[in-house]
């Protein structure tokens, strides 16, 4: 399946603990890479989070915020962590030594994380929220890679077709190619003085025919080019593959212009390494 590494998704929820909203983006990376921003009141719900995004992304540097806008209780259901307001008490003693100008302000230290309580929040029922939320911007990722995967696959098919164009025109020439060394080969042996012996001439033709003899190189491509339709169609993410298939098309393509033996040929090497150039730049997008 072809699905892009780069993406951006989001969902919110009201509830009724509050708003819950989360964000995602993801850009291009070898393996996949999370970065997660959870309130405090959710930070408990990491290894969940992780497993669940890993369980439906494979590659990329992804980044996940996820943001919780507690919905207005009355004072009755308010309480204080003190022990959590102690702490803090302590600390900001233990430097006032050090900072005598040192000033906690009230309002401050209740906007402290974890203070203020809400005894009405149920914990499970806002994990399980949070969780809802969390999936439908999974699903709203994977759906908007797949898309964007689409548009990539539909640009490298074209590269394909392009490829096989050119494949068929250099066997195409082949042929003629061939005809034009021997003639070359005749006329040169015509302008020598001394004859030389039928077999060795035999022998220097086909040796010649040998080093330009791109049959294989040719052979190759085409089945790099079925490898890669095959490969689009996979249902697993497929980046890794089609990155090393770029490198066979690469070196197929390379050595067809070290054996060019006329500027057709040469031409239609270039050609090719300038298609298989695009290709890898977008297969790069894949995850």
């Amino acid at each position: 399946m072809l699905r892009s590494m780069t993406a951006f998704a989001s969902a919110e929820a009201d509830t009724g603990h509050g708003t819950l909203a989360i964000e995602l983006r993801s850009v291009n990376h070898r393996y996949l890479e999370l970065g997660l921003r959870l309130p405090e009141e959710l930070r408990t719900l990491e290894p969940i989070v992780r497993e669940r995004v890993a369980a439906k992304l494979s590659r990329g540097k992804v980044d996940l915020g996820l943001r919780w806008k507690p919905a207005v209780a009355d004072a009755s259901a308010i309480a204080v962590d003190e022990a959590l307001v102690t702490r803090l008490a302590e600390t900001a003693q233990a430097l006032a030594a050090k900072f005598p100008q040192l000033h906690v302000d009230f309002t401050a230290l209740l906007g402290w994380p974890g203070v203020l309580l809400d005894r009405d929040t149920d914990q499970e029922s806002l994990r399980q929220a949070a969780l809802g939320v969390l999936d439908t911007a999974l699903a709203d990722m994977v759906a908007s890679r797949a898309r964007e995967g689409e548009r990539l696959g539909g640009f490298m098919r074209e590269r394909l077709d392009a490829i096989e164009r050119i494949v068929t025109e250099v066997r195409t020439h082949l042929p003629e190619v061939r005809a034009a060394l021997r003639a070359r080969f005749d006329t040169r042996l015509a302008e020598l003085k001394q004859p030389l012996e039928p077999g060795r001439v035999e022998q220097e033709v086909v040796l010649q025919l040998q080093r330009i003899d791109v049959d294989e190189e040719l052979d190759r491509l085409t089945a790099h080019v079925a490898e890669a339709r095959r490969v689009f169609g996979l249902k697993e993410a497929v980046g890794r593959r089609l990155d090393f298939l770029m490198q066979e098309f690469n070196r197929e393509a390379n050595t067809l212009g070290s054996k060019a033996a006329d500027p057709r040929t040469t031409n239609a090497a270039v050609e090719l390494k300038v298609l298989i150039e695009q290709m890898r730049e977008q297969v790069q997008n894949l995850e």
